[in-house]
């Protein structure tokens, strides 16, 4: 017990230490993350001295349970694989470029059309692929019209956060904790359309007082003749796939039909289109496409699974969620699964709760759930996103630190998170 509590301890401090001073690891001209890397020695080791079992790592992996990380990972990567092809055919650009030359006067219109923009998009695609997509366009549009770019960058990363809870599959973290219940489609956007709503117009608000200010500088747009060009055929071909599988998802648990079967096979059927494209039109996207898939989150999600597992076996998962379960449990589980997941990240925050779930209240799920994802604009370690995110303003020379972020994303967060899981028990269904 004392052994594996003491190495998970370590893997956590060692994982906060790379994400502030050494995210990355360069080797020649490959430039490696090194938060997966720490994950993954953390499993090895544990591994190595016993401390989990093997067999029943193999058990989990090979399970028909729902919450089997590995079928999860299918089902979030095949959702990403149709983004990313509609990303490639210029279909977010487009639309973000369109947006801004038709409310190119006013930046208080263009700040709320953009905001609804990305809100939309994201619940119907991915909150990751939205934030790597936009910022470079935003801090791009925003030079170009001589305005400042920090109001449009924190309100793309609130709102695509903020927006992804709405439908299961929106975030890996949705999925895997919807999944300790057997949660449907239906009965969890039933559950969560209203306090996602609230929660949204809540982070609105928030945004403009925080730069209203800034919105009213002059914006001095100039035309660009190099707009990204939509290309129709392929990218119909995406909406199709896109939409094909929303519905087929949505409708899944009334068939007992395989959710992670259904993403994949609409992600290979894409693949198979675009390779037959490609050699037609002599346009290939399936390489550039699939350099772009979140390949990392494999092994830092499967090495996040056994620390869980490593931990359970200690019985401390039992003690604490007897400590949650003995106070209100929405505000208990919520505001604890913030402050989890701004330590280890929200994606094993979802899987250590998943364990602390098992006698809950249904609301203390989606309260889960609510946490999991506001948190990504708590501070830039409660997600993914954020690490990614604050990379990429790196690369536009946009010098933005933690500190920065915490000091706009935090005021927001906090209320945005109250709002959702207060209204959880108010709520009669």
């Amino acid at each position: 017990m004392v052994l594996s509590l003491t190495i998970v301890g370590i893997r956590i401090l060692f994982f906060l230490l790379s994400v502030l001073f050494f995210p990355s690891l360069k080797l020649g001209k490959v430039s490696l993350s090194t938060y997966w890397m720490i994950t993954l020695l953390g499993a090895i080791l544990l591994l190595s001295l016993k401390c989990v079992d093997i067999k029943e790592v193999i058990s989990s992996f090979t399970s028909d349970s729902g919450i089997n990380p590995l079928k999860i990972l299918v089902l979030f990567l095949s959702r990403t694989v149709l983004s990313i092809f509609l990303d490639e055919q210029g279909f977010f650009s487009y639309l973000a470029e369109h947006f801004a030359r038709r409310f190119k006067k006013n930046q208080f219109s263009l700040f709320l059309c953009l905001y609804l923009l990305i809100s939309v998009l994201t619940i119907f695609t991915s909150n990751d692929i939205i934030i790597l997509t936009f910022t470079p366009f935003l801090c791009y549009f925003c030079k170009r019209c001589k305005i400042s770019p920090l109001p449009y960058l924190i309100r793309e990363f609130v709102a695509a956060n903020t927006w992804s809870s709405l439908l299961i599959i929106g975030n890996p973290t949705n999925i895997y904790l919807a999944s300790c219940e057997n949660i449907s489609f239906f009965t969890y956007v039933e559950k969560r359309s209203l306090p996602t709503i609230v929660g949204g117009l809540v982070s609105l608000v928030r945004l403009l007082i925080l730069f209203h200010k800034k919105l009213k500088d002059p914006l001095l747009y100039q035309e660009d003749s190099d707009l990204v060009k939509l290309k129709k055929f392929p990218t119909i071909i995406v909406l199709i796939h896109l939409c094909g599988a929303t519905i087929l998802l949505s409708i899944s648990s009334f068939f007992n039909w395989l959710r992670w079967l259904i993403a994949l096979c609409f992600a290979l059927s894409l693949l198979l289109f675009s390779l037959i494209y490609s050699l037609v039109a002599k346009e290939n996207h399936i390489v550039p496409t699939l350099k772009r898939i979140l390949y990392n989150l494999i092994p830092f999600v499967l090495s996040r699974f056994i620390l869980v597992l490593a931990i359970n076996e200690t019985g401390v998962s039992l003690h604490i969620s007897q400590g949650l379960q003995s106070t209100d449990q929405v505000f208990s589980y919520g505001l604890s699964g913030l402050l989890t997941a701004n330590l280890i990240n929200n994606i094993p925050m979802a899987v250590f709760y998943s364990t602390l779930l098992t006698k809950a209240e249904t609301n203390a799920i989606y309260a889960s759930i609510i946490a999991s994802n506001v948190a990504a604009f708590f501070t830039p370690i409660g997600a993914l996103a954020g690490l990614r995110w604050m990379n990429l303003l790196k690369k536009q020379d946009i010098k933005r630190n933690y500190l920065t972020f915490i000091r706009y994303c935090a005021p927001i967060c906090i209320p945005t998170l109250l709002s959702r899981i207060s209204l959880l028990e108010i709520l009669p269904f």
